[in-house]
This record gives structure tokens, C-alpha cells and sequence, in this order.
């Protein structure tokens, strides 16, 4: 099948949608003026693993399912994902924050001892990071179903807490996933702009899986780089990529995967963008193509 392998970074400066579809070509990459829509509720997809063992009683607050606007390009047509399985890492959780005692419990991170979980940032008007990261993973849940996907899910709405970050590469790694990505949003310096893909380091566990990750890696960059109008990091990484050797996530990986901090909530202008449902829409289609031209 046709791959659309996207390498030098630095010639898509200026991508955005209309770049992409004319660069991969083909009808499964036209413009189109449909709309992706989510689950309708915050329920867990086809596939996915419940967080029930770490959801607090209190936790209870109904989460509210992103509305879909905006003009968007289309998935590749048919089910090229048929058969396989993705694992999906939306960070952090909504009720992260009322269970301190929860998120600084200590962990093996693969390397050394950590708190089990963060809060996660917020842009300065309240947006949360866990909102955001939870959107986008709903958003590539569903593109990933429609292209024939089974999706497992380490947390399965955004009312909850936890689970730990070493219990979420658990989960992944048992899911029998192929692929597996973390989505997150940065809290840099407020001067700082842009994306950056976050790659193992080899320290066991994974070792099996770097070169993988590496490519997968790549195509994740050259996909959000090309679809989202994101700029490659100013702050975090060369070229859009930084190897870490103190995530446990990546650390404790047995299944290709990367990390993406999809921009900097902390920056007005990137601000702006997370917050916007066309972008959450355009960051899932971005990873959901990346995930396609990886598995196929």
C-alpha cells in the first residue's frame, strides 16, 4: 500500500491540511467538509480496559464530550487497521488533584522511585491538561474504529483518579497492542512554543522496542507537523524529538510507543490552539494517520 512517510521535518514548517492531502494523495486523504464526531458519551470504547480499581467513590463529576465543528481531512478509506490493536495513554485525570495522598504513593518508573501521577498543567484561563489529553484520545479512539481498530484505553472517562503511571504501561503492555501512544500537553515557559515527541531510552524492559519506537516516532512528528499547524518545539528536543530515560511509561514499554506533547499550554498562542475542539479534531486525525502508515 501507498505510505505516507513524511521525513524532513523542517520542509513542512508551513504544512497544514491542505499541504498534507496533497501531498499523500488519493481520495482516503481529500479535504472534506464532514465532521468527526466522539463517542457520545464518556463510556469505554470497544477493547478498553476500565480504570475501576483506582477510581475513588466521590468521584463522580460528569465529563462533558467535546462538540465537533470544525472542517477536517478525511481518514483512509476502508478498515486498513482491521485486526489490530492500539493502546492509547490520555495523561493525568480530572480528579487527579483532590487525591494527593493517591498521586505521591511511590513507584518504580523502570529506573528509579517517582510519585505515582501528576495533576498535569492547565493553560493560565483553568483548561486543564487531563481535559485535553481525554478529548483528543476520544476523538482518535473513534478515527481509529471507523478504520477497523479494536482501541484499549488505560482510563476510560475524565472524573476520576489515576490510575499510576506504571499501572497505565501495564495495561497497554497486556492489551496485546501493536502500537501504543501517551498524549499529553506541556507546561513549559510561557516564551516556548510548539510539539515534541518524547522517545524511549533502552533500560531492559523496553529494549525490544526502540527501533520501533523510533519510527513510529518519526511518523508521529511528520504527521502532527504536517496536519495540526503545530510548530516543532522551540524549547524541548532537536527537530521535534527528545529521547527520555525518566518516563515510566516509556521505560516500562514493551509495545512500540511514543509520547507526544501535542504543545504548550502555558504559551498564549498554543493556548489558544488546545483549547479549540478543531484542533483536539486535527491532533486525533494527525496521530491516527501517523498510527496507520506505522502498522501498515
Amino acid at each position: 500500500m501507498q505510505q505516507c512517510r513524511l521525513r524532513r521535518p523542517a520542509a513542512f514548517a508551513a504544512a497544514a491540511l491542505g499541504l498534507f492531502a496533497a501531498s499523500c494523495g488519493g481520495a482516503g486523504h481529500a479535504i472534506s467538509t464532514s465532521v468527526r464526531m466522539p463517542p457520545a458519551k464518556t463510556t469505554t470504547p470497544a477493547g478498553a480496559i476500565p480504570t475501576t480499581s483506582t477510581l475513588p467513590a466521590s468521584s463522580t463529576t460528569t465529563t462533558t464530550t467535546p462538540t465537533a465543528t470544525s472542517t477536517v481531512a478525511t481518514l483512509p478509506s476502508g478498515q486498513p487497521l482491521s485486526g489490530k490493536v492500539v493502546g492509547i495513554d490520555p495523561g493525568h485525570n480530572g480528579k487527579n488533584y483532590t487525591n494527593p495522598s493517591f498521586l505521591n504513593q511511590q513507584i518504580f518508573n523502570g529506573r528509579t522511585m517517582e510519585n505515582c501521577d501528576t495533576t498535569g498543567t492547565q493553560t493560565v484561563s483553568g483548561y486543564t491538561e487531563a481535559e485535553f489529553n481525554f478529548n483528543v484520545a476520544q476523538y482518535l479512539t473513534a478515527d481509529l474504529q471507523t478504520e477497523g481498530a479494536r482501541v484499549v484505553l488505560t482510563r476510560s472517562n475524565n472524573s476520576g483518579v489515576g490510575p499510576c503511571i506504571d499501572q497505565r504501561a501495564q495495561i497497554l503492555n497486556a492489551s496485546g497492542a501493536a502500537v501504543a501512544i501517551d498524549i499529553h500537553a506541556d507546561g513549559g515557559s510561557p516564551s516556548g512554543r510548539g510539539f515534541a515527541i518524547l522517545e524511549p531510552v533502552a533500560d531492559g524492559p523496553n529494549n525490544a522496542v526502540i527501533a520501533k519506537s523510533e519510527t513510529f516516532g518519526s511518523d508521529v512528528r511528520d504527521s502532527f507537523l504536517a496536519i495540526t499547524g503545530m510548530p516543532l518545539s522551540t524549547y524541548d528536543g532537536t527537530d521535534g524529538i527528545n529521547f527520555r530515560s525518566d518516563l515510566a511509561g516509556l521505560n516500562l514499554t514493551t509495545v512500540p510507543k511514543v509520547l507526544i506533547e501535542c504543545g504548550n499550554m502555558q504559551n498564549a498562542t498554543d493556548a489558544a490552539m488546545l483549547t479549540s475542539t478543531a484542533f483536539q479534531q486535527s491532533s486525533a486525525l494527525a496521530l491516527a494517520v501517523a498510527i496507520t502508515n506505522f502498522l501498515r
